[in-house]
């Protein structure tokens, strides 16, 4: 990585500090702990990965690539506008007033944590190298740990309901996890 992408980083790294502060850890919304290593992990995927984006655009590694970077932005958004139209947060983010069981959400618990996870990968697999595994595998863990507390959260606060819905539902992949 360059000065620039050592500044970007830093910048980036600001305002994730500000936007888990503000959206989640001000309101005791712990899972965005996790969720910032998730978003750090993205970033640092994203600019060790732009210089090789378009290297070898026919190679299995890119066409794979392309096609998880596609499927995260369907899901990315199907699950937004599901959220919004469906949650009806309260401050436009992730302080739903009720609990969605439709669209995506019917068959999987976290859409918008899925794209970020198939955005990881896709991201990784323009150059799979170690170093990008790694990060890549630790931006699945972070957002597992994220969904996870997040579950905790919604249980506390729609009871019953979320944990029938936790049980007729995957946390990511339908039919699989």
């Amino acid at each position: 990585m360059n000065a620039t992408d050592w500044l970007i980083l830093l910048l980036f790294s600001i305002f994730n500090i500000w936007f888990t502060w503000k959206i989640s850890l001000k309101e005791r919304r712990f899972h965005g702990i996790y969720r910032f290593v998730a978003f750090e992990s993205i970033i640092l995927l994203v600019l060790m990965q732009w210089p090789v984006w378009f290297r070898d655009p026919f190679s299995w590694y890119q066409i794979i690539s392309w096609i998880l970077l596609f499927a995260s932005l369907l899901v990315a958004l199907s699950g937004f506008n599901t959220y919004y139209r469906q949650g009806k947060p309260r401050d436009l983010m992730e302080n739903t007033t009720w609990l969605i069981k439709v669209g995506l959400y019917r068959y999987i618990r976290h859409p918008l944590y899925c794209s970020l996870i198939l955005g990881g990968f896709g991201i990784m697999m323009k150059n799979p190298e170690w170093l990008q595994i790694v990060i890549s595998i630790i931006n699945f863990i972070a957002l597992f740990f994220t969904a996870r507390v997040e579950e905790g959260e919604m249980t506390l606060k729609f009871g019953k309901e979320y944990s029938d819905y936790m049980k007729t539902t995957k946390m990511f992949l339908p039919f699989i996890i």
